[in-house]
């Protein structure tokens, strides 16, 4: 007898799991939900169609526009447009059982969008849609359909199954070894019988405990137990939050906590983002044995090298966040603000935090009060303890994440130590990571979002909490994706062992090439004026640092040095590190130096591919500035952000060099005094040398042609 299909009707997938139902009739939404408690289906209400994010899916757009993708042709087309705003391309087709017969569906992705909404198609008609969050997939998927879309990678008979409930076990204040106590949700599976004890999944987070538990209760349904913590001073936990200066300890009492508890079995994994991948490696730095995997997404990493102090100098990209954090319970509204080019111009720059939200923020002033790389921020640097820190890890980041050196801090660390089991993804993305193909413009290629990443994760921690034999411990230990050729390729290594950093000289009349200087050049000089620097073009509300926008308006500007290849006759293929020595000189006692490489195109947009930057004083180390003889001669090193990138046949390379990177960072006064309380700024002559005896240079890591 035929299978009746209810046409209509959609199962909510989050991260693989049926989460609720939506069924799109023509005058009205209809929903209802699968509580994880009882595992039964709630009633069907009726959806106000202006609540356009339920289960975080456009449902009154989709609405409208089912009956559109009916009337398209899919079946013909690689493209498909319906306004100057919506465009869908064919990324790939997925074969499956249906009703048992093999039939293959297509997969259209929307480019353009900044949260893009992908769609299966199947005999012309819609039978799934899909978007990303940065911890994984959620789709919407006709019932009866689910072999021909990317749930079907979930029917993995290695993975855990989502066969249980979940139990609320409560609130429960954790005593820490100081007598605080953090605010903590645990959760275990509902069918857990008396004596039996799991493995569980830790997130610990500033932002609010609470807003984190949806995501991760697939933990839970798959067999884990689950702690959601709010940090030292952040929601409902006692103590004053001092971003990263408690989490070693905080994170070692919690997870011996843990460990105690009637229904674990000791082994712990972490899972977070940002601050919460932060967390994971400040626990793993107190050597705590119970700590057993780690997943670690666009972690932050020690402050000197990645925030709020990156190469000595005070991020003012660390405003947006700083509002953020700056009440008890996150405050998104704070940091979404129309007059960040005037609190960025605010001094001295210590009283921005009052003149901006007419109050303190305690923690800014224990930024501002340690300059120097001192024990405050020692003891926040899980890196100087790599010898305690032996934990499976899974690194995710992107080379457009502003976090991304903390990744590369977490991956070197990992290597100088020996360890093993570690695993690193790097894709074309910013800071909220696998959420879409397209940053400010720039397009990368269909593949650039991953359906599997959720996937990934939870095989991790199958592997490494419930010792299931999956084989994600055998697989090549980086993934990374080449822009350009818009390629994922695998690697034993990071860099790649096929990549070998390279010289490319800085040379007079803007060139750049390969050929070292062999004669005296014509030094390079400009004004650097701290009232008016160089802008770092980013959108501070939107709190991404690292995103590649076009520089070429902003390289007119007499401040800014450029150098530039010829014209390539073969394109060039770079995975890995760049870094950028220059000889200088300044007319101050200190100032700063920012080196960016870009990607120049036949029209001449010129896209920035990597960049660094550095305060003179700490040109031999963060620990002890050290000012400047004005008009000396001084060689500076920095470490550029990492990269997998193509240059393409017809393009240039070119290398800014500059003093400013507004938006970023705050610029130096350049008298030698400490620029948060500074209020003279002064302009400086500054010198760049690049003849024999001071070649200047960028080492990019150039993949070798077999």
């Amino acid at each position: 007898m035929e299978r009746k299909i209810d046409l209509n009707l959609f199962i909510l997938y989050k991260y693989g799991i049926p989460r609720g139902a939506v069924k799109f009739e023509e005058n009205q939404i209809l929903s209802q939900e699968k509580d994880i408690s009882t595992g039964q289906w709630t009633e069907w209400k009726v959806i106000d169609k202006e609540d356009n994010e339920l289960y975080e899916f456009p449902l009154s757009e989709i609405s409208s526009l089912i009956v559109e993708f009916e009337k398209k042709d899919w079946v013909s087309k690689d493209q498909v447009n319906f306004n100057s705003e919506i465009c869908y391309k064919k990324y790939m087709d997925i074969t499956g059982d249906l009703d048992g017969k093999e039939e293959t569906s297509s997969i259209f992705v929307e480019r353009g969008a900044k949260k893009p909404l992908d769609i299966a198609i199947y005999a012309g008609k819609v039978i799934a849609f899909i978007t990303m969050r940065r911890d994984g997939c959620l789709m919407l998927v006709k019932k009866g359909y689910e072999n021909l879309t990317p749930l079907k990678d979930y029917n993995d008979k290695t993975l855990s199954q989502a066969n249980h409930t979940v139990k609320h076990l409560g609130k429960f204040n954790i005593p820490m070894s100081d007598g605080i106590k953090l605010a903590s949700e645990i959760y275990i599976p509902g069918d857990l019988k008396k004596g039996q004890k799991v493995p569980t999944i830790l997130i610990r987070t500033p932002y609010g405990r609470l807003a984190y538990l949806e995501s991760e209760f697939r933990f839970v349904l798959r067999g884990y137990a689950l702690v959601a913590q709010d940090c030292r001073g952040r929601g409902d936990s006692e103590g004053i939050f001092v971003p990263n200066n408690n989490e070693m300890d905080d994170g070692d009492d919690t997870l011996n906590w843990i460990a105690s508890q009637e229904w674990s079995n000791g082994k712990v994994g972490m899972i977070g983002g940002s601050y919460g991948g932060y967390v994971q490696w400040a626990a793993a730095a107190s050597g705590n044995p119970h700590l057993r995997a780690l997943v670690s997404l666009v972690t932050s990493g020690s402050a000197f090298i990645d925030t709020p102090r990156k190469g000595g100098i005070l991020m003012s990209g660390m405003l947006a966040w700083c509002m953020l954090v700056s009440e008890r319970v996150a405050s998104p509204e704070s940091m979404n603000r129309t007059d960040w080019s005037q609190v960025v111009n605010y001094r001295p720059i210590k009283d921005i935090p009052e003149k901006a939200l007419n109050k303190k923020i305690p923690f800014w002033d224990d930024w501002i009060s340690h300059a120097d790389c001192d024990e405050f921020w020692k003891k926040t640097d899980w890196s100087i303890y790599g010898d305690r820190i032996d934990v499976p890890s899974l690194i995710v980041s992107g080379w457009y994440d502003d976090d991304g050196q903390g990744s590369s801090q977490a991956w070197d660390m990992l290597k100088k130590h020996g360890r093993k089991d570690k695993h690193m993804i790097l894709g074309p993305w910013y800071h909220k990571a696998n959420t879409t193909r397209d940053i400010h413009n720039i397009p990368f290629g269909n593949n650039a979002i991953r359906y599997d990443m959720d996937i990934t994760y939870l095989r991790w921690f199958d592997r490494y909490l419930k010792e299931i034999d999956n084989g994600i411990d055998r697989e090549d230990p980086v993934e990374y994706y080449m822009v350009g050729s818009n390629t994922w390729e695998k690697n034993g290594n990071w860099p790649p062992k096929e990549s070998k950093l390279t010289p490319m000289y800085l040379h007079e009349n803007s060139n750049l090439n390969f050929d070292i200087p062999t004669t005296m050049e014509r030094a390079d000089k400009y004004i650097f004026d701290p009232q008016d620097p160089a802008p770092h073009l980013v959108d501070l509300s939107e709190n991404e640092l690292n995103v590649p926008e076009n520089y070429s308006e902003m390289e007119k500007r007499e401040d800014v040095l450029i150098y530039t290849t010829d014209i390539l006759e073969e394109e060039i293929a770079i995975a890995g590190d760049i870094y950028g020595t220059i000889y200088a000189s300044t007319s101050g006692k200190d100032t700063d130096w920012v080196i960016r490489v870009t990607d120049v195109d036949e029209e001449g947009n010129s896209i920035r591919v990597s960049d660094g930057i550095l305060r003179a004083r700490y040109r031999n180390g963060f620990e002890k500035s050290e000012l400047l003889i004005p008009g000396s001669i001084e060689k500076y090193r920095l470490r550029l952000t990492r990269i997998g990138y193509v240059f393409k046949k017809g393009h240039r390379v070119r290398v800014q060099v500059t003093s400013g990177a507004k938006n970023l960072a705050f610029p130096n006064c350049n008298t030698g005094e400490d620029p948060s309380f500074a209020v003279d700024f002064v302009p400086v002559q500054q010198t760049i040398y690049h003849d024999a005896e001071h070649p200047s240079f960028i080492e990019i890591p150039l993949i070798k042609k077999n």
